[in-house]
């Protein structure tokens, strides 16, 4: 992975915009495990990624002239990041619709509920205030998938698509946090942020899921039952 641009400053951390060469197309149908459960809640989840990254970015890009000199060159590094990230897993999702999911009716509906119709009525601070928390919910996420064992058991390809995006956001975790602390330092705000962040995540993550479970001939109750199986 080459790192194409580093930002660096006397209060921030550096981060590397990187562009890893993927190799997406012969990546195999149960990519996880071998399991449809584990494989489809992983899907699930990716199907998000792209257009929610760009929602980051937007979010973030609001309040950009609002914010100190040095804490702009680590947000457009941040926006470099989640804009490769949206590309590699898009070109994943090429993957999924030769593997026959139809994954453009999810992604349609998904993008015009969360996109069109409750950003849209969002007012930008707590546009902001959502990004901030999905941010620190997918740092979590990275911090598990590089640290726990769930990635050994995954396609080489794929495993390295999310070992890349984990470092990165693990990289980028405070860049929305330390926006929203210089535009509104008010936890009233941070907490109403965490409250709906976690609800569209959760909603749309198990929406997500579940329709590619229903393609592949299961469901939510089911791959329950297959993941605690799994486990033992």
């Amino acid at each position: 992975m080459a790192a194409t641009a580093t930002i660096s400053g006397p209060t921030t951390k550096k981060l590397h915009v990187r562009a890893p060469n993927l190799r997406l197309d012969g990546v195999g149908k149960r990519w996880l495990a071998g399991s449809r459960a584990a494989t489809q809640i992983a899907n699930g989840v990716n199907l998000l990624f792209p257009a929610g990254e760009r929602f980051f970015i937007r979010s973030v890009k609001h309040y950009l002239d609002r914010v100190s000199v040095d804490r702009q060159a680590e947000v457009r590094a941040f926006f470099g990041q989640e804009g490769r990230h949206a590309y590699a897993h898009e070109r994943f999702f090429d993957t999924m619709r030769a593997q026959g999911y139809d994954v453009d009716s999810i992604l349609q509906r998904y993008e015009h509920v969360a996109y069109d119709y409750i950003e849209k009525l969002s007012p930008p601070l707590l546009r902001l205030s959502v990004t901030v928390a999905l941010e620190h919910f997918t740092a979590i996420l990275a911090e598990d998938a590089l640290t726990g064992k769930e990635l050994a058991h995954a396609d080489p390809e794929i495993r390295r698509l999310l070992e890349w995006h984990a470092v990165e956001e693990l990289e980028h975790k405070a860049v929305a946090f330390d926006v929203l602390k210089e535009i509104a330092p008010s936890y009233v705000v941070r907490a109403t942020g965490m409250v709906v962040g976690a609800l569209v995540l959760g909603g749309f993550w198990a929406f997500a899921a579940s329709e590619l479970l229903k393609q592949d001939g299961s469901s939510l109750r089911e791959a329950g039952r297959e993941l605690a199986e799994l486990r033992k």
